[in-house]
């Protein structure tokens, strides 16, 4: 008999429906993922040239390597497969939804001959009070039975975990439903930062892959930062940044972050990620001339110059935390009336006295010193990943319902043997069959005991 051949779309349909597909697919996204773990994703050039070099970073940018979750070709095996997903579960669901809704009450020879797991024996009474007998026993052990007569015969079906065959498509649903907040949060989503000095405001950030500027729909501030080191260290310890979010004007929200306790609104995260200096600090410096006593307070920012009596000045030039144990300490020079520069020379906030042994004009005494800082925000909006963490729960649920349970069928048949009535059992399971071979033994002496068998014949 000649083979019939298949139309197009017969074998497109085939092609989108094939589990070397479907292998291959997710092979290729095994692939393409340890890529975007190995090389470093949304980078700027400068980062990308100085690892791998010039030419390896514009072969890495043609082949969309830098960014590669967003690149066409990675979202082509995505969608083709989806579709590999969708195909087969539209070819092989009918067959499942057909089990659901129309189980096979009245076995055939056939299952009960080629059943794994039978048994026959013979039994006094009547059918009808056997039948009654072993549904009682199955409605407790097993499910509920439906009996059915047909061919002046009884049958019993009784059926259990129906709904794990649905655990297969659970799982392909969850899958495409990871996938669709995966494509949501990167089309309507985006990773951004933005570096918010001490007392001031920003309305938009900077996406980190330089597309440009971003409008919130509201403002953050920046009420205060402050970070704290560990003792004897300029290492970091902590740091903190007070923010409020306003709209028209209006104080929303306001709250504390630090690393890994972001603020959330509207969708909108904002991460603690780094912090820095914004521009030079002041110092809160007294000045005494020594000829007369006079004192002064005054205010003095690093670089610039400060008037003094007599048409004096003085600039602080350098400062540092800790120099050299003696704790915080300025260098400063003083210019002479005609603008001559004097020699530098070091004051410590903690030993004020050794800058009066010094002798000059002037004494000075560092009481303070304040640095405005900026909180740099990692800035993240991703719509899709609720949907994600639905799609996670899904899958879940999908994997233990395919995996762990099983659909189980028993069919019994009783038929008139002389004065006695002959029971055939037979009974499957489509996963783990050992442990149903196992359960089915016991179930079948049970109905045995039931009934109250006589010459019991067993295959099987």
């Amino acid at each position: 008999m000649a083979e019939t051949k298949k139309s197009f779309t017969e074998t497109i349909w085939d092609f989108f429906c094939s589990l070397k597909l479907a292998i291959i697919l997710v092979l290729l996204l095994a692939l393409t993922s340890i890529i975007g773990t190995v090389i470093l994703q949304n980078g700027s050039p400068a980062d990308y040239i100085r690892e791998y070099g010039q030419a390896n970073y514009e072969l890495f940018k043609k082949l969309q390597f830098i960014d590669m979750y967003h690149s066409t070709w990675f979202i082509g095996i995505l969608a083709l497969f989806s579709v590999n997903l969708i195909c087969c579960s539209i070819k092989h669901f009918p067959r499942v939804w057909k089990f659901v809704k129309e189980p096979t009450l009245v076995a055939s020879s056939a299952i009960f001959k080629g059943s794994a797991n039978r048994a026959e024996f013979s039994c006094k009474g009547s059918k009808q009070q056997i039948a009654e007998q072993i549904s009682t026993l199955l409605k407790k052990e097993f499910a509920k039975t439906t009996l059915t007569e047909k061919d002046d015969k009884l049958y019993l079906f009784a059926q259990k975990g129906i709904y794990s065959r649905f655990g297969a498509y659970i799982t392909h649903l969850s899958i495409l439903i990871i996938m669709a907040g995966a494509v949501i949060g990167n089309v309507w989503g985006y990773k951004a930062f933005v570096n918010v000095v001490e007392g001031t405001s920003v309305d938009q950030v900077r996406s980190r892959n330089n597309t440009g500027l971003i409008d919130l729909g509201f403002t953050v501030r920046c009420d205060d930062f402050d970070v704290s080191y560990y003792p004897d260290s300029n290492r970091p310890k902590d740091y903190t940044s007070d923010l409020v979010i306003l709209e028209n004007g209006e104080e929303i929200v306001h709250k504390q972050i630090e690393v890994n306790d972001p603020l959330t609104y509207k969708g909108i995260k904002f991460y603690q990620s780094s912090y820095g200096p914004a521009g030079n600090p002041f110092f809160k410096v007294k000045v005494t001339e020594n000829a007369t006593g006079e004192v002064a307070v005054v205010k003095a920012h690093q670089g610039k110059h400060v008037q003094l009596a007599g048409g004096y000045s003085f600039a602080v030039t350098n400062f540092t935390e800790n120099d050299r144990n003696f704790g915080p300490a300025m260098q400063l020079h003083v210019n002479t009336p005609d603008g001559q520069h004097g020699a530098p020379f070091v004051v410590w906030q903690n030993h004020p006295q050794f800058d009066v042994k010094r002798g000059g004009i002037f004494s000075f005494e560092l009481l303070g010193h304040e640095q405005t800082y900026y909180t740099g925000l990692q800035v993240a909006k991703d719509p899709g990943v609720n949907i994600v963490w639905a799609g996670c729960f899904l899958i879940m649920f999908g994997s233990l319902t395919a995996f762990f349970f099983s659909h189980k069928r028993i069919w019994i048949s009783l038929e008139d043997d002389g004065k006695k009535t002959k029971v055939l059992i037979a009974g499957n399971a489509h996963r783990n069959q050992p442990g149903f071979s196992l359960a089915f033994d016991d179930l079948e002496q049970q109905i045995e005991a039931t009934v109250k068998t006589e010459s019991p014949k067993k295959e099987g």
